[in-house]
C-alpha cells in the first residue's frame, strides 16, 4: 500500500530540505577554502587546522547524498552522526547550551521532517504513537 504525499507538503518538505542543503553546501565549501575566520573558529573548537579540509569533504559527500533523491535516507543518516559530533564538540567547550550547542538538533530535525514531508512510507516508519 502506497502512501500518497500532498503536493504542498512535499513542496515544503523540498524547500526546507534545499536550505538545509545550500546551509550545509556553504559550511563544506567554507571548510575547503579555509578562509581566516574559519579557521579561527576551529581552533577555537580545538581542532587543528590539518583536519579542516578532510571535515568539509566529509560534510560535503553526506550533503550531496542527502539532496539526492535516490539515497536521501542514507545522506540523513550520515548527517545525523555528522551534527551529532557537532553537538558533542559544542557542550566540550561550553557554548550555549539552547543557542549554539543544540543548533545542529535543529539541524538534524529540520533535515528529518523535510524528508519525511516529501516521503511519507519513510514517516510511517519512524515510531511514533499515533
Amino acid at each position: 500500500m502506497e502512501s500518497t504525499v500532498s503536493t504542498k507538503r512535499r513542496w515544503t518538505g523540498r524547500v526546507l530540505s534545499g536550505l538545509i542543503v545550500l546551509f550545509l553546501l556553504m559550511d563544506s565549501v567554507m571548510k575547503l577554502i579555509k578562509p581566516a575566520a574559519v579557521l579561527k573558529a576551529q581552533a577555537e573548537l580545538g581542532w587543528p587546522d590539518e583536519i579542516t579540509v578532510a571535515t568539509g569533504i566529509v560534510l560535503l559527500i553526506c550533503t550531496i547524498l542527502y539532496a539526492v533523491p535516490k539515497t536521501a535516507i542514507l545522506g540523513a543518516v550520515l548527517l545525523t552522526g555528522y551534527l551529532g559530533g557537532a553537538v558533542a564538540v559544542q557542550w566540550r567547550i561550553g557554548h550555549p547550551l539552547l543557542a549554539q550547542t543544540l543548533f545542529p538538533v535543529y539541524m538534524g530535525i529540520v533535515l528529518w521532517a523535510a524528508l519525511c514531508m516529501r516521503d511519507a512510507e519513510l514517516c510511517e516508519m519512524i515510531p511514533v504513537r499515533r
